[in-house]
């Protein structure tokens, strides 16, 4: 790279921010009187600001409403349904209910283990062992 090419970066980049509006007090005016007396930066100056002409008509344009789901048809299609293939129970229920079934089926499961005659969660309390017989009395 060559000091030519590292003046005209340096030319670039402070037109570029004054014409953005970034620049503040002595160094504005600087650029400015730069721009008024150099070829180089005059140049550069009137560039940007053609550039930025063009550039101001242009804006984002917004995605149509079905544009996600006609991307993803479009693909599932294509990949015979190896991507975004048929969405799955997790994917249609919402997970707080997925849970909330879980826990109820669990709960369910644990007390008919726990009423049941064979159930292995049944704790079976034996009876306390029979005090010591007291000493023989002398």
């Amino acid at each position: 790279m060559s000091e030519e090419d590292d003046i005209d970066e340096e030319i670039v980049a402070k037109v570029s921010d004054y014409v953005d509006g970034l620049l503040k007090g002595a160094e504005r005016d600087e650029v400015a009187k730069k721009i008024e007396s150099d070829p180089a930066w005059k140049q550069t100056h009137a560039d940007m600001v053609e550039n930025k002409k063009f550039m101001s008509g242009m804006q984002k344009a917004r995605a149509p409403a079905t544009f996600t789901e006609d991307v993803t048809g479009t693909i599932n299609k294509r990949s015979k349904g190896k991507f975004f293939a048929r969405k799955t129970l997790g994917d249609r229920v919402p997970f707080n209910v997925l849970l909330i079934i879980a826990i109820l089926a669990m709960a369910t499961v644990g007390y008919l283990m726990w009423s049941s005659q064979t159930g292995s969660l049944k704790v079976e309390k034996k009876p306390a062992p029979p005090p010591p017989a007291p000493p023989p009395v002398r």
